[in-house]
């Protein structure tokens, strides 16, 4: 997550000069313990977190937990981890629905913060899970905050209320309250009410804010915090807090790239936990606040729960089994492939996904070198195939491999270098299917496996592979297709980069994934 990037990076270098030191003695652990306070205080977390966290750690790590540990260092790793889970909250907390619909939940915070953004983000995932929410514009301050609003509603495919025009017409504790009733009467379940922000905490904007909750008596009032707005953020949640008093944080714009301290600092401080975080500006951006597993991302230990969530969110499990029958049979075919990236591609950004990976952000440079267009480039390729060449692609010699690379705006190498590893990757794919251990084309052969490459016998047999057209310049323009697609180096993947070769460990996981091993 771009947002706790510089952090995540100070404290896993902090980590890795302790795993070397096979004791610790009370001076390493100062040590370590002054490098996490100064990464802290570099990120913008509040002064009296950043000591309350240190003195925890402190205490906890010269205690007996750690001095009779087979391992010092991967039992203080645990003990940060466990006090950043403290400090972001300890355990997830879920919206409280009302018993006797609708349940009222109101926006507040600062201008800019993304309260109307966020507005639309809730109602689309609160409609996925059954609801029928309904949007309430109370932002009649904000120049054409209502017409926002009404824009991010027919995008989020949710019903709005907006009586006023906004822009300093109309009273929004009135519209408000008319919100609520204008809901029971049209029988949805939720409403949303987006209240007006100020650049600045002033006396207005909170008095506007009290009366509202007043009006509306909300089962949820949830502050949004911009992520990005560093120390300032501890001042702002207390004023809210003092003003509104809040139930729950949203914290938004975390896909940013400032230093985070907000997030670190407002549950903390607040004694309110963080419900929602906003990860991106598309609607679909939009993920359940999770202590633990923001902690574990933190300190690059990954977040494969989430990446499992989502995975079963955008994948049709009766298709994955269908995919996993054709793997094991030989039968998987670049249409199957396609339809496997439609499905990737409903999941978000990829460099996010990867992002979640354990161990991920030693990779840094590689994911921001990552070309998120090479999906939509494969994509181009194989819709310019036609049904048959996609299903067999025996059938893609030169010339058919020339008016592809044409209908697609690329090259005949892209075209040989698809075809290549996608042959390859069924290959390995069907073998893990079956439960065998694959051997990786391009990285000689794995433990226990012979040398790669064929015999004697596929040799002459790729002499003999050519093009027999009769006429010279076709057969010229065949031959020279073919002989690109033989020199194309293999063992990437699509696209995507020479990888290392998969331990035996990941290999096991694999096999888990189609019920073997």
């Amino acid at each position: 997550m771009a947002t706790f990037g510089t952090l995540s990076d100070r404290l896993t270098e902090t980590f890795r000069n302790l795993r070397t030191k096979g004791k610790l003695s009370p001076a390493d652990v100062d040590g370590t313990v002054r490098e996490i306070r100064r990464a802290l205080l570099d990120a913008d977390v509040a002064l009296t977190v950043v000591k309350d966290f240190t003195a925890k750690v402190r205490e906890r790590a010269l205690g007996d937990e750690v001095n009779r540990a087979l391992n010092p260092a991967q039992q203080v790793v645990q003990i940060v981890n466990e006090e950043l889970v403290g400090i972001l909250g300890g355990q997830q907390r879920r919206l409280q629905f009302a018993k006797n619909p609708p349940t009222v939940i109101m926006l507040a915070g600062l201008q800019g913060s993304g309260k109307t953004t966020f507005a639309g983000k809730l109602a689309r995932q609160l409609e996925k899970d059954g609801h029928t929410p309904l949007l309430v514009a109370a932002d009649l301050q904000r120049p054409n905050a209502v017409n926002q609003l009404q824009v991010v509603a027919e995008r989020a495919g949710a019903a709005i209320y907006a009586p006023e025009p906004g822009n300093g017409v109309g009273d929004p504790v009135r519209v408000s309250r008319d919100g609520v009733a204008f809901a029971a009467q049209k029988q949805h379940d939720v409403v949303i009410i987006d209240t007006a922000g100020r650049l600045g905490v002033d006396a207005e904007l909170m008095k506007q804010a009290a009366d509202i909750r007043r009006a509306t008596s909300p089962d949820e009032v949830l502050f949004v915090i911009d992520a990005m707005i560093g120390q300032d953020a501890v001042n702002t949640a207390r004023a809210f807090q003092e003003g509104v008093d809040f139930t729950g944080v949203v914290l938004s714009k975390l896909d940013g790239d400032a230093r985070g301290g907000a997030a670190l600092s407002v549950a903390s401080i607040t004694g309110r936990p963080i419900i929602f975080a906003s990860t991106g500006e598309g609607l679909d951006d939009i993920e359940p606040f999770h202590p633990d597993r923001m902690a574990s991302r933190i300190l690059d230990l990954g977040d494969i729960l989430t990446l499992i969530e989502q995975a079963q969110q955008a994948f049709d499990e009766e298709q994955a089994a269908k995919v996993a029958e054709k793997f094991a049979k030989d039968q998987f075919t670049l249409e199957d492939f396609l339809d496997q990236m439609q499905q990737l591609k409903k999941m978000g950004s990829m460099k996010k996904m990867l992002g979640m990976l354990p161990g991920m952000g030693q990779m840094k440079q590689q994911l921001d070198d990552f070309d998120e267009r090479e999906i939509d480039r494969t994509e181009a390729i194989i819709r310019s195939m036609t049904p048959a060449e996609r299903n067999n692609t025996k059938l893609l010699n030169g010339s058919r491999r020339a008016r592809i690379a044409r209908g697609s705006g690329m090259t005949v190498t892209d075209v040989n270098q698809l075809v290549n590893r996608f042959e390859q990757a069924a290959k390995m794919m069907k073998t893990v299917a079956r439960g065998g251990t694959p051997n990786i084309p391009g990285m000689g052969p794995m433990p226990g496996m012979g040398r790669p490459g064929g015999s004697s016998k596929r040799g002459k047999q790729a002499k003999k592979s050519g093009s027999r057209s009769g006429n010279p310049a076709k057969r010229a323009a065949e031959n020279a297709g073919l002989a690109a697609s033989a020199q194309q180096p293999t063992g990437s993947g699509f696209g995507l980069g020479a990888q290392q070769a998969p331990s035996e460990a990941d290999l096991a996981e694999i096999q888990k994934l189609f019920g073997r091993g």
